[in-house]
């Protein structure tokens, strides 16, 4: 790979945007992909993305392409920033055109929701021998595109591959870190969605602080519970890719599932939440494949089994709430889990 090899950003919403804008800013050849032909001929023309981060002017060396097949085909890295909906059909698309010895990474949070597969195992499906890597960590694209502070982490099997795409993202406002355990760089970035929901109802309810700061530790006890049953390691869930990520969603207003938990908490449906926020909310799939994957390992979730009823309209937050809190006493921490 060369020292700046070409970069194609599939996925032109907030924060495909601000990846290709750090990329461009960097040096790297960028084109930044979209699917909606006018949107992307109202970017090039204006240097704006006026729907999703109309206050980012677009670094004057950042491509812009509707053409999916040319962006890939003269690209040495494609970084897919897609909501996991629409991963896998993506890379049916791009499969033809994928270059030889081309590596794939993406910064998609979530599972295949047909399947409640890691995007991991998908990508290796679809694109069999290509280098493979996710970028996740604590990032509200927003703060990327204003050049504030931000620290990532880029997880790969194959570490030359990882560092590569590390290198490329590297600036001294976007910090990114490598690491090899793409399990539990998933499973953070994914889970910490849907306990996002959780705190957000308890601040809608107005709760208080101390609710809150217990739904994420609690929350994180029941991700590296997960992440032991599945084999990730516990460093990655308490670095950049889970506690890191979990406190800012959870925290953040920025945060979509924040949002959507603070609008449920409020008293307002699903439905009109989903609609008042007009993006794509990852929690309402995501807490279904969480519980599922709880279940085959036997695992005891209750704070995503709670969200997963809150979602599916079972119960109301109210209801959820006296369900966790007549739970019985136990000890913090299991003597079988401290010994994992």
């Amino acid at each position: 790979m060369s020292e700046k090899p070409s970069v194609a950003v599939l996925g032109a919403g907030s924060w495909g945007t601000a990846l290709a804008a750090v990329l461009a800013r960097n040096g790297v050849p960028t084109t930044l992909w979209g699917r909606d032909p006018n949107s992307i001929a109202r970017m090039a023309a204006t240097r704006r993305n006026a729907r999703y981060l109309p206050d980012l002017v677009l670094p004057s060396a950042l491509a812009l392409s509707a053409d999916l097949a040319a962006t890939v085909h003269a690209a040495n890295v494609v970084l897919i920033v897609t909501p996991s909906h629409a991963f896998a059909s993506l890379l049916d698309d791009i499969a033809p055109h994928f270059p030889h010895g081309a590596g794939l990474a993406w910064a998609t949070k979530g599972f295949d929701p047909p399947s409640g597969r890691f995007l991991h195992e998908i990508a290796a499906q679809r694109l069999p021998g290509a280098p493979a890597a996710i970028v996740t960590g604590p990032s509200f694209a927003r703060e990327v595109a204003q050049g504030l502070p931000t620290a990532v982490t880029v997880h790969s099997t194959n570490a030359d591959f990882a560092q590569a795409v590390a290198n490329l993202l590297h600036a001294p406002h976007f910090r990114a870190y490598t690491g090899a355990d793409m399990i539990g760089a998933e499973l953070g970035g994914a889970m910490k969605n849907v306990l996002a929901v959780a705190t957000g109802v308890a601040d809608g309810m107005n709760l208080g602080l101390n609710a809150r700061a217990g739904l994420i530790t609690r929350g994180l006890n029941e991700m590296l519970r997960l992440g032991a049953a599945l084999g990730a390691r516990a460093e990655t869930l308490m670095g950049l890719a889970g506690l890191g990520d979990l406190v800012l969603t959870c925290t953040g207003d920025l945060s979509r599932n924040r949002r959507l938990g603070l609008a449920l908490g409020r008293g307002v449906g699903l439905a009109q939440a989903v609609a008042e926020i007009g993006q794509v909310v990852e929690s309402v799939e995501t807490a279904d494949t969480i519980v599922r994957l709880a279940q085959a390992h036997q695992l005891d979730l209750p704070i995503a089994s709670g969200v997963q009823r809150v979602l599916r309209e079972e119960i109301t937050p109210a209801e959820g709430l006296r369900e966790l809190l007549a739970r019985e006493q136990k000890p913090e921490y299991t003597q079988r889990f401290l010994q994992n």
